[in-house]
C-alpha cells in the first residue's frame, strides 16, 4: 500500500511540471467531468487525501475552498504543506491499523463503518480515477499525459 501512495506522490508531481507548461487559462479551464479545471482536479487530489488522513487520526478537516488556491503555485505550496504530515502517516502505517474502524454519520443520519484499510485503498483509488481525467484533458490539449505506468519507477523500495 504504501508503494501506491508513493507511486501517487511521484505521478502528482510529474503532473506538476506538465502543468508548467499549460496557461494559466487552460489550467482553470471548465471541463467536462471531474471536479471542474485541472488545478482544481489537482487540488481536489491532495484536500481528500489530506482530509481523509487526518480524520483517521481524529483530527479537524480542511475546510478551505478551491478559490484561494486557484494557481499552480498556490496548489502546489498547499500540497507540500500537507505532504509531511500525509508521508508521516502512511510511512507510520503498520499492519494493526489495518482492521481498525471509522465510524461516521452521513449527511442522512445513516452510520457508516468502515476499516481504516479500506479508506487508505480508497484514498489511493480516489487520485487514480482523478489522474485518468487529467489524462484525457491533456489529450484534448493536444499534449502527451505523463505516464501512469507503475513499472520502472524504482518504487519497490518504498514498501
Amino acid at each position: 500500500m504504501k508503494m501506491l501512495f508513493h507511486y501517487n506522490w511521484q505521478v502528482r508531481e510529474e503532473w506538476y511540471r506538465w502543468c508548467e507548461g499549460v496557461s494559466e487559462e487552460e489550467l482553470l479551464k471548465k471541463r467536462t467531468g471531474g471536479v471542474g479545471s485541472i488545478l482544481e482536479t489537482l487540488f481536489h487530489i491532495i484536500d481528500t487525501e489530506w482530509s481523509w488522513l487526518r480524520v483517521l487520526e481524529g483530527k479537524d478537516d480542511f475546510q478551505e475552498k478551491f478559490g484561494k488556491y486557484s494557481s499552480l503555485e498556490k496548489v502546489r505550496e498547499l500540497d507540500a504543506k500537507f505532504h509531511e504530515e500525509v508521508e508521516a502517516f502512511v510511512n507510520n502505517w503498520e499492519d494493526s491499523m489495518e482492521d481498525r474502524e471509522l465510524v461516521s454519520i452521513g449527511k442522512d443520519g445513516t452510520k457508516y463503518v468502515d476499516e481504516w484499510g479500506e479508506v487508505m485503498r480508497h484514498v489511493i483509488a480516489h487520485e487514480i480515477h482523478h489522474i485518468g481525467q487529467l489524462s484525457i484533458w491533456s489529450r484534448e490539449l493536444g499534449r502527451e499525459p505523463v505516464s501512469a505506468d507503475l513499472l520502472g519507477r524504482g518504487l519497490s523500495k518504498a514498501e
